[in-house]
């Protein structure tokens, strides 16, 4: 496994390769999720590289970038055991030289969830994976389920871009209570922990009522919100049940796919789940 930092060896390394690529972007922190993409790009591709950067263009002031966590020498050891041909470790000054002031954004999928809570996360987030692309020149990347419209949103500006490259969804990984894996979750106390678990459940009894007849998009937002405060340390951002296809927002009858979203925060750290239907 080669550790590559400069753009030039980067380059060289991925010219010296053959066959199907897959790119696993991440910001480090590892934990089984990513894990799972890496090993789904194993089972698919020729060649694997993984990115570790925390991208600085995709938190807002009042956001955790100083104190996301960085475990970078655990991360480099977890990926010596799987088969990962190179690991892309940028620095800030190599995706964002002096001057830089060219961004990428999409004006459809990313106005709502995410995007309204997180007004600059998308344009953040597009311009490092687009970045990425254009450095690595994958035949494959593989994005995780639990950021739902992200990944949406990156297939999008893969067909608006024409960039010749397959985006594989990989399943959410829970921890056995049923929690999304997330980096974030170490910054939860074991109390708030064991609580997040409602999150999860509240989103499953959003689709027992939907599978139960219910079609009332407001009458299940309503329950699955109630379910959820009945945490009391529970604080919502938001609970949203939208088309699953254009991430619409559906405040009637539910008439097509859904995706049922929530972000919400416990000792102060902000966590999204979702869960789709049928």
């Amino acid at each position: 496994m080669r550790n590559i930092s400069s753009l030039s060896e980067i380059n060289k390394f991925r010219h010296g390769l053959s066959g199907t690529i897959g790119l696993v972007p991440t910001m480090g922190a590892l934990h089984d999720g990513h894990l799972s993409l890496i090993k789904q790009s194993n089972e698919t591709c020729d060649h694997t590289i993984v990115s570790i950067f925390i991208n600085p263009t995709q938190f807002s002031e009042n956001e955790d970038l100083s104190s996301y966590p960085k475990t970078l020498e655990a991360d480099l050891k977890l990926l010596k055991r799987l088969r990962v041909d190179a690991v892309f470790l940028p620095t800030n000054n190599t995706m964002y030289p002096t001057g830089y002031s060219t961004f990428v954004n999409e004006n459809s999928l990313s106005k709502g969830l995410e995007g309204a809570s997180r007004p600059n996360f998308f344009k953040g987030v597009i311009t490092v994976v687009v970045k990425l692309f254009n450095i690595i020149s994958p035949s494959h990347s593989f994005f995780g389920e639990k950021d739902a419209q992200q990944l949406q949103i990156i297939k999008k500006i893969v067909r608006d871009l024409n960039y010749s490259i397959d985006i594989v969804s990989c399943p959410i990984i829970r921890e056995k209570t049923g929690l999304a894996m997330s980096s974030r979750n170490t910054y939860l106390s074991d109390e708030s922990r064991k609580s997040a678990k409602i999150i999860y459940s509240a989103l499953k009894h959003g689709v027992a009522m939907l599978d139960g007849g219910e079609s009332n998009a407001t009458i299940i937002q309503q329950a699955i919100t109630s379910k959820i405060q009945s945490e009391s340390s529970a604080k919502i951002d938001y609970v949203t049940i939208s088309n699953k296809v254009s991430l619409e927002e559906i405040k009637g009858e539910v008439n097509c796919g859904v995706l049922i979203s929530a972000a919400v925060y416990f000792d102060g750290v902000r966590l999204i789940d979702n869960i789709s239907f049928p």
